[in-house]
């Protein structure tokens, strides 16, 4: 177990022991401190981790937090008084850069650049806060939080251009911080005046500490050496360009001694402008893209956007290098360098001539990922730094259409019978965009977004090709009764056959009768598990093949994984509502299934996750370059989402019954069935009530009637139901209420969930004091509290305010609408901002799916609900072959078979 960081959904950094995390090189001590400090706050932790934690061994999520904080106290240790106004923020594009090299962690979704402004913003307050408390002023309080942190005398190295000298066209001057203004800036004099001012032995020790950081670039620097023994340091001097690129190229060496470089604009907006090779990919248009695609590319050599002619480019190469005037401004050129990436794009554009290099090549070249479809390097890195790489025009347009969905739209294909939302309308046109390129797509768009609906209208879309095989559906088992449900409600003209024991008399291993049985479907939908079984479903070829809960596929090596990766598909699309990117060897797996090959061999794809992460700082943003185009997630705390959507959705979620459940269900109707045939009257609706709970208790778990406190979760087709949905909301640090009308099963949900969450969480039932309630509530209701919180729907249905929660799950139904909406309401009401999600569990084939289906068609049986008896009483007034009817189980719809 370790520490680590992770993002709240609201975009607070936290810190968190996770058993999955390992302990690493960081002292039991640090960890303590970090997780203390971040318990008062986020800027509280950033600050610790920038002064406390300085030099300490942190795993990446807590070493990039504080590259964040250290870049502000930067930037702070420039502004000495904390009246001077808030630090100035980095720049957007910077941020923006920013944003993409972070690593893997849980939440990472949910931080952009604006996140990181309210970071800077809130940590600036904070800072500003102590700086004032503590007194002193800033050097005096970084240096109290670590001496690290010098602010009082700072040196720094100023070059200037000196337009009226043509042989010597710069200015070199040392000066030091002596005093704050009048205005409380900073004033620059001399370093030779430091001589003076440090005269005499008691300030011997003054100027030492003043000249420090001269001697550390001294021993980096062998131009900032020779000027310390020739005395030129304290002396304002006039530079060659060549003095002035010493200087230049040395900024970050001079920055890390301890020293305050100023340079010219024309330098700090990246360095100088310099000619470089321009390589164009993907210029001419292609119909299909995928594995086996190639695209053009073009060499050029280019200063900014316009390509040199070929006497510009001999004049410069006939040149001095370093810094030049060349078209009126200053350019850097190293001609050894730029000859040998002119040679190696050469070498590259004649081996390619005819046929031009792979699409998943080109888009490793684009996106900066050092691999090449062999595991090698793809561009040596100094050819890389002088090497510009863009998309052509064609591909241009296609990955501004893959990255911006929005910008497309679209017919709604024939057959869809629902009104799709702005953001579901440009998903379906993403997908068909996609895969008619042929290109892998993954739709990992937040639970409740209506992933769903997206792919069934893409299927529909399908359906209208011409002589077009059918589509595979892969899932879970226990969610097949949820897809023939979405499929009968927003598009009953799929045809579609569910290859599954369960749903299909036909042996699914026999090749002919699979052909047979699925020749004039439009959608073949089967499981993960028969899919691993069939040898017959992988060798046909599919038009799309449609991998839901796609997480299922994240061990490269599960037999069921291999099975997924076997099909032949036009395209393959995935869906998961969980984060795939917080994980490198998950995003490896899928995206082997959707575009094989894109990330190279396992092997290779290792070795450029070490290379990237050995950077410093550790830099992931060709990663998420390479793999971005690829991926739709929308989030529902996104404004341009959440604006769109209901404040309430509703969902069904089905689940089978495991065999255990199905023979104690059946054995108990046989027994209601003797029970009711001998009495009448108010013995017999006494039996009746008692029979409906135990139907009710065994649908939730055998235990629950059993009694045995035996809960493996492997028992229950809710439970297992209950945990595929909680671990999504675990990866999405979402938080969930889970109400239960009966308490004696409360404890086990809970102890069941702390598995899947890795944290405990709350139970409140009738028997929890009042005064422990209002406790409860104020942990849940924190942004680091609890994920879940289990209620007894009588004990936690009324006078509760839980608005943390963005999902409510009914694990057994009350059966009367008003009270589970009055427990729904628990989370949503006045305070709530997020759009939430109401999981109601319906066991297949049982009482349960006959009474939610009448109190879903309103036959007659509302008014009896909500007027308060509920279901049972409605039941007992039936006669017994009715009634019978009513809780028969039906096997082939009840269990996965």
């Amino acid at each position: 177990m370790g520490i680590t960081l992770s993002i709240s959904p609201h975009g607070r950094p936290l810190a968190e022991f996770r058993e999955d995390e390992p302990a690493g090189l960081l002292s039991e001590s640090s960890q303590r401190h970090i997780l203390a400090s971040f318990q008062n706050g986020g800027s509280a932790g950033l600050l610790h981790l920038a002064t406390g934690e300085l030099q300490a061994p942190l795993p990446p999520p807590l070493a990039y937090a504080r590259e964040f904080a250290r870049e502000y106290l930067t930037r702070l240790c420039q502004m000495p008084q904390v009246d001077d106004g808030p630090v100035d923020p980095v720049p957007p594009p910077d941020v923006d850069a920013l944003a993409l090299q972070a690593p893997p962690m849980r939440g990472l979704e949910y931080l952009d650049a604006s996140v990181l402004g309210e970071w800077w913003a809130e940590l600036d307050e904070y800072v500003r806060e102590q700086v004032r408390a503590a007194g002193g002023g800033v050097g005096a309080f970084l240096r109290e939080r670590n001496p690290a942190w010098q602010m009082v005398g700072r040196v720094t190295f100023h070059l200037a251009e000196n337009k009226r000298d043509a042989e010597h066209p710069f200015a070199f001057m040392a000066s030091y911080t002596r005093r704050l203004s009048s205005q409380g800036r900073p004033q620059h004099v001399p370093l030779s005046a430091a001589l003076q001012e440090y005269a005499g032995a008691k300030n011997r020790a003054g100027l030492l500490a003043l000249l420090t950081p001269i001697q550390r670039a001294a021993e980096r620097c062998a131009w900032v050496k020779e000027l310390v023994e020739s005395g030129g340091i304290y002396e304002p001097l006039a530079w060659t360009p060549r003095d002035a690129h010493a200087l230049l190229r040395d900024v970050p060496a001079l920055e890390e001694s301890g020293l305050v470089v100023r340079v010219p604009d024309w330098w700090k907006r990246s360095r100088a402008p310099r000619p470089q090779v321009q390589v164009k990919i993907g210029e001419a248009a292609r119909s299909r893209l995928g594995v086996d695609a190639l695209v053009d590319f073009q060499v050029d050599v280019a200063l900014g956007d316009q390509a040199l002619k070929p006497g510009e480019l001999r004049e410069l190469m006939a040149g001095a290098g370093g810094l030049i005037r060349f078209r009126g401004q200053w350019v850097e050129l190293d001609k050894e360098k730029l000859a040998a990436a002119l040679a190696h794009w050469n070498r590259v554009q004649r081996d390619a001539a005819e046929e031009g290099i792979s699409f998943f090549e080109g888009m490793r070249l684009l996106a900066g990922v050092p691999l090449g479809d062999d595991g090698s390097a793809a561009v040596p890195p100094d050819v890389r730094q002088w090497t510009g790489i863009a998309p052509g025009a064609w591909l241009e347009r296609t990955l501004s259409e893959l990255r911006g969905p929005d910008t497309g739209g679209g017919a709604v294909p024939r057959g869809l019978r629902a009104t799709l939302r702005p953001y579901q309308e440009a998903g379906a046109h993403w997908l068909r965009f996609m895969t008619r390129l042929g290109l892998g797509a993954c739709l990992a768009d937040d639970m409740g977004l209506g992933k769903t609906v997206q792919v069934l209208a893409l299927l529909l879309q399908a359906r209208e090709k011409r002589q077009a095989p059918p589509s595979l559906l892969v899932l879970p088992a226990s969610l097949i009764a949820n897809w023939q449900s979405e499929v009968a409600r927003f598009a009953p003209a799929l045809r579609t056959f569910v290859a599954h024991p369960s749903e299909a008399d036909v042996d699914l291993g026999d090749a002919a009768a699979l052909g047979a049985a699925v020749g004039s479907a439009d959608v073949v939908i089967t499981t993960y598990g028969m899919l691993a079984r069939s040898p017959a479903l992988r060798e046909r070829q599919w038009d799309l093949v449609v991998l839901d809960e796609a997480q299922a596929i994240k061990n490269a090596g599960a037999r069921q994984t291999r099975a997924a990766k076997e099909l032949r598909a036009g395209a393959r699309v995935a869906l998961t509502g969980t984060p795939i990117e917080n994980r490198l060897s998950d995003l490896w797996s899928l995206f082997d299934f959707l575009n094989p090959g894109l990330l190279g061999t396992a092997k290779a794809f290792g070795a450029v996750v070490k290379q990237l992460a050995k950077l410093e700082p550790p830099d992931y943003a060709p990663l998420r370059a390479l793999t971005a185009p690829y991926i739709l997630r929308r989030l529902k705390t996104d404004k341009r989402v959440i604006a769109d959507l209901p404040d309430k959705t509703e969902v069904r979620a089905f689940c089978n019954l495991a065999p255990e459940q199905a023979a104690l269900y059946e054995q108990s109707v046989r027994e209601l069935a003797q029970a009711i045939a001998t009495v009448d009257g108010i013995q017999r609706r006494g039996i009746v009530l008692a029979y409906l709970t135990r139907l009710k208790q065994i649908c939730n778990h055998p235990s629950h009637w059993t009694g045995d406190d035996a809960y493996d979760p492997a028992r229950s087709g809710k439970f297992r139901r209950l945990t595929e949905i909680c671990e999504e909301l675990a990866e999405r640090q979402q938080k969930a209420l889970v109400f239960t009308q009966f308490r004696e099963i409360a404890r086990p949900l809970a102890e069941h969930l702390r598995t899947v969450f890795g944290a405990p969480g709350l139970v409140l039932h009738g028997g929890t004091p009042v005064a422990k309630r209002r406790d409860m509530v104020d942990a849940f209701q924190r942004d680091d509290g609890p994920s879940f919180f289990v209620l007894s729907l009588k004990a936690g249905g009324t006078g509760l305010n839980l608005t943390a929660a963005s999902h409510v799950i009914h694990f057994d139904r009350w059966w009367n609408p008003a009270v589970e909406n009055q427990a729904t309401d628990r989370a949503f009401r006045i305070g709530q901002k997020r759009n939430v999600l109401v999981h109601k569990f319906v066991c297949r084939g049982t009482v349960e799916e006959k009474i939610d289906a009448l109190i879903e068609e309103k036959l007659g049986l509302s008014r009896e609900l909500l007027d308060g008896g509920g279901a049972e009483t409605r039941l007992t007034e039936m006669d017994d072959r009715e009634l019978l009817r009513f809780v028969a189980l039906d096997i082939g719809r009840a269990t996965e078979g």
